[in-house]
């Protein structure tokens, strides 16, 4: 038996084939662009791009595993708070509306006065906010009148997937349902309270459900498309940090999840849930794990490897030509040139339209401060991977305020492969930081969650402790530790001092 796990991502979608043990038979990726459509703050993903790349990876992934162990189960690990509307023949009316969008700023608004701030957080584990998919679906309504009238359903990446893959009766799991901001996280069923203040009806989202349970079979036309038997089980999934926490072998308290991607975002796990004021302040969400009887929060930049993908497109012309000469990946010849110790350089990774946790600002922007004539690329790329680590840091510091402490640090994604890298976040966060055998865990995640719904384990979280394994542990350089707590006390103050200038800055007209 294998089982298939899929992570449908911001930029990207991977798929990779794990036998029972957890060794890799075969993977997949294919990339697809954000789409910028309209006013500033808006963001779009072609649905139809998305599906395509998805079935693509798998494809890959399936031919590489080959026929010596025929996939059995898959589950979908995906991006949160992306939204794609159908009409009743499950076509696209429109773009799905990205997690980085933001137009929504008026009905989030209009939300938070209705029932206010501290009731949704009570309610949903998640603060108020434009990105999410329920003021999404308000704007939908308001804004484009003729298209609500032909909606059937509002599905998110998971379920949309799912969808395509032959389930027609929608499902989502508690996680990612949670992502839309109108998820009762205690009941663990859609929020009638929030839905009715919106003018939504739950009719319009896809059926709530535990992760891991099966919820059907492959179309066969889809299962022949990509190679996979007819009779592969489709389960429900997550969102794409309980997945990858999972994957990771995070299924306790003191440990987090530090998935380097696109964005960069560190998943805490615990065992009730903590709907405290301390954690609406920061905006520091809680809702449902996809491992059994427990909760996670997620702290995150947006700009995570996205601001890499920045300095390549804009400054690495060269190291793109010489990557594609010799054959090797473009970031690992931009990171070989950072520089060796610590810089005097101050990143803010506001880059996109809304920042992450804690500051969840529509109007911030990004700033490098510390220039001089004497600067070099090289200290700029370190800048730019310390900025990252220093608004993470940030996040780890407010989380222990507010009671949830982390002693070990477990790495996933696509910088996970960087010694360089998870060093730097050792030393900057002085805790150990673990780089694990798999480190697409968000992949390994689904793949446990589609062995539990054919009855392959119990429980995720005992597969979990059970198949993760161990490659290296970076411990904190000392030295290094107390020059970055030297320099993370100027860190924030930034972007308290900056904030209304640069929001006035936002503020200006092109």
């Amino acid at each position: 038996m294998s089982l298939l796990g899929v992570d449908v991502g911001t930029t990207g979608v991977k798929a990779v084939v794990f036998n029972a043990d957890g060794v890799i038979l075969g993977s997949g990726y294919r990339e697809y662009p954000l789409l910028y459509p309209g006013p500033a703050g808006w963001v779009e993903l072609d649905s139809e791009q998305v599906w395509q790349a998805t079935k693509d990876a798998i494809r890959q992934a399936v031919a590489q595993a080959g026929n010596r162990d025929p996939v059995e189960a898959l589950a979908i690990s995906s991006m949160g708070e992306t939204a794609v509307p159908l009409d009743a023949d499950g076509n696209p009316l429109m773009n799905a509306i990205a997690n980085l969008d933001t137009r929504a700023v008026a009905q989030a608004q209009r939300l938070e006065q209705t029932l206010g701030q501290h009731r949704v957080f009570a309610l949903t584990g998640h603060p108020v906010h434009p990105m999410y998919s329920v003021p999404k679906l308000m704007w939908l309504k308001e804004e484009r009148p003729s298209l609500f009238a032909r909606l059937w359903k509002f599905l998110c990446a998971q379920d949309f997937s799912a969808f395509r893959l032959g389930i027609k009766d929608p499902a989502i799991d508690w996680s990612l349902a949670s992502r839309t901001m109108g998820f009762d996280v205690v009941r663990k069923v859609w929020c009638s309270e929030v839905l009715q203040a919106a003018g939504l009806s739950e009719n319009l989202w896809a059926k709530p459900l535990p992760a891991g349970e099966a919820i059907g079979t492959i179309d066969p036309k889809v299962a022949d498309e990509l190679g996979l038997p007819r009779t592969v089980v489709i389960a429900t999934g997550g969102h794409d940090q309980p997945c990858g926490c999972l994957g990771a072998g995070v299924v306790k308290e003191g440990v987090a999840m530090d998935a380097i991607g696109t964005v960069d975002c560190i998943t805490v796990a615990f065992a009730q849930p903590v709907l405290t004021e301390a954690m609406r302040r920061n905006n520091f969400c809680c809702y449902p794990h996809v491992a059994e009887d427990l909760y996670v929060t997620v702290t995150w930049s947006w700009t995570g490897g996205i601001l890499l993908r920045w300095y390549r497109d804009t400054f690495a012309t060269e190291e793109k030509s010489v990557a594609e000469r010799m054959g090797v990946d473009v970031y690992d010849l931009i990171v070989a040139q950072a520089s060796k110790t610590p810089t005097n350089l101050f990143v803010l990774p506001h880059f996109t339209p809304t920042t992450g946790t804690p500051w969840m600002d529509t109007q911030s922007k990004g700033v490098i401060a510390g220039l001089t004539l004497n600067t070099t690329r090289g200290e700029l790329v370190r800048a730019l991977l310390e900025g990252i680590n220093y608004e993470m840091r940030l996040n780890l510091e407010l989380l222990k305020e507010a009671g949830i402490a982390v002693r070990e640090i477990r790495a996933i994604g696509g910088g996970a492969r960087s010694r360089f890298w998870l060093r730097l976040k050792a030393n900057m966060f002085g805790v150990p930081v673990v780089a694990l055998q798999v480190t697409e865990a968000a992949c390994f995640g689904a793949a446990l969650l589609a062995g539990k719904a054919v009855g392959k384990w119990a429980t995720v979280g005992d597969a979990a402790q059970a198949l993760v394994q161990v490659r290296e542990v970076f411990e904190p350089d000392e030295t290094e530790r107390r020059l970055y707590d030297e320099r993370f006390a100027l860190y924030r103050e930034l972007y308290p001092t900056l904030r209304a200038w640069l929001h006035k800055v936002s503020g200006l007209s092109r």
